[in-house]
């Protein structure tokens, strides 16, 4: 086979890939990009839609904790206060999760100097809420997040191979212009094929970076290879406990930073003579650990701790301490610093992925890729309308080609090693096509 045949069929080849990845992707990449675009800004929406909630009527300090825990109460009787968030600011309020006599779980808001409940919500059925629970797993659960994944680890595909595809094979004043700058003088798909290939070269680093810093919170490559694996080796969670480690925290706690997920806590001990220490006298021992600003996981066990981490908006300044709920001793107190060289990155990333790294600009620069992803769909779909038979799929031709060359083939495998779950997809997929292709030569003879 010619030098000039191969790369015809490698052409071809590697288009159909990006075709048929993109016809498949381009839902869930735009339901991905419209609710990642919107959590982008979660404070600034939450604070426009419920602002009677989330700030105070006047600035000051504190009462007691215990008193903005029994406002919530007295609204709930019968409830449990599971999880608080302090005030981040005095002329804000504070969070309360509050799950309810009846098993409902809502987020209360109290005024932190007046010790005033101010009301509730449910988080799922508000807007940040539901596009939250619409990135991570689709309303789907477990399911939908694998979907997600799988989307995701299609998406390097389709940037993979929309590179491939773009890779300037002429030198043309024509082609560098249609390859670097869009043609904006055209019309019809030629302007759209414009718009996509040059909106794909300049934003892919961005999109890859989202889709590999997203990924560590997926179900199977995040919480069942990363996490575990990192952890084994000690590039993840550290052992910077006073005592033995119990068992390890559920996984998709999603409002713990992603190094807790997972991670083994030590246990209180579980004596019966001795009442557990007012809530109060902990928050006093937080704050004599140099916590102004805290969430307070509350214990729900006999043999739980108090759980007390900062989640600030650089992740340097994690740390996470826990308390036993019966001496007050500080059981483990770990700081970003004691975190593993992979946990490190994870929390840099993450960091960066939701907008919170280096304020508005970080935002904005995270808006790009969002929006991005949209404008390729949209432009990927028209481009696929107009070249469309009426009958058919308009899929690229099915040519006999040869063998992949080695750098595809290995940027395949890696892939494929390093995403079981989309490994397995691409092994699915390769069986479909020898089926198909087996048919078309038994239908073909006859």
């Amino acid at each position: 086979m010619t030098v000039q045949r191969k790369q015809s069929t490698y052409y071809n080849l590697i288009w159909r890939w990006h075709f048929y990845a993109g016809l498949c992707v381009a839902p869930f990449l735009l339901i991905l990009s419209l609710t990642g675009s919107i959590y982008l800004f979660n404070d600034e929406i939450n604070d426009a839609l419920y602002p009677e909630l989330r700030f105070a009527e006047q600035a000051g300090a504190s009462l007691p904790m215990s008193q903005l825990v029994d406002a919530v109460q007295t609204a709930y009787p019968g409830s449990t206060v599971t999880r608080i968030y302090s005030a981040t600011a005095p002329d804000r309020t504070t969070e309360l999760f509050v799950t309810t006599a009846a098993g409902e779980s809502l987020r209360a808001f109290v005024d932190q100097v007046s010790a005033t409940f101010l009301g509730s919500y449910v988080y799922e059925t508000t807007l940040i809420g539901l596009s939250d629970q619409i990135h991570g797993s689709l309303l789907l659960g477990d399911f939908g997040d694998a979907i997600v994944e799988l989307a995701a680890c299609w998406t390097l595909v389709m940037i993979i191979s929309g590179l491939y595809l773009w890779f300037p094979r002429t030198q043309t004043r024509t082609q560098k212009s249609g390859n670097w700058w869009p043609r904006l003088q055209l019309r019809g798909r030629a302007w759209w094929k414009d718009i996509h290939k040059i909106t794909g070269l300049y934003t892919a680093v961005l999109i890859v970076f989202l889709v590999i810093t997203g990924l560590p919170w997926a179900t199977v490559w995040g919480s069942k290879i990363l996490t575990p694996l990192t952890n084994a080796v000690g590039l993840g969670y550290p052992d910077g406990t006073r005592r033995p480690l119990g068992v390890a925290r559920s996984a998709h706690h999603h409002n713990l930073p992603w190094t807790l997920q997972q991670a083994p806590v030590p246990e209180s001990d579980d004596t019966s003579s001795i009442a557990p220490l007012p809530l109060d006298q902990i928050i006093d021992i937080v704050h004599a650990q140099g916590m102004p600003v805290y969430r307070l996981s509350m214990p729900q066990e006999s043999k739980s701790v108090y759980m007390a981490y900062t989640y600030p908006n650089q992740p340097e300044g994690q740390r996470t301490l826990h308390i036993d709920r019966y001496s007050g001793e500080v059981l483990g107190d770990i700081r970003f610093e004691d975190y593993g060289g992979v946990a490190k990155a994870v929390e840099w990333g993450v960091a960066i992925h939701m907008g919170n790294y280096f304020g508005r600009s970080n935002q904005i620069l995270m808006l790009v890729p969002c929006l991005a992803s949209i404008l390729l769909v949209i432009s990927g779909i028209v481009m696929w309308w107009r070249r469309k038979p009426e009958k058919g799929l308009g899929a690229p031709a099915y040519l006999q080609h040869a063998p992949l060359s080695v750098s595809l083939a290995l940027t395949l495998v890696v892939l494929m090693v390093l995403f079981p779950l989309f490994g397995g997809s691409v092994i699915l997929i390769l069986l479909v096509e020898k089926i198909a292709a087996w048919g078309r030569r038994r239908y073909a003879a006859g």
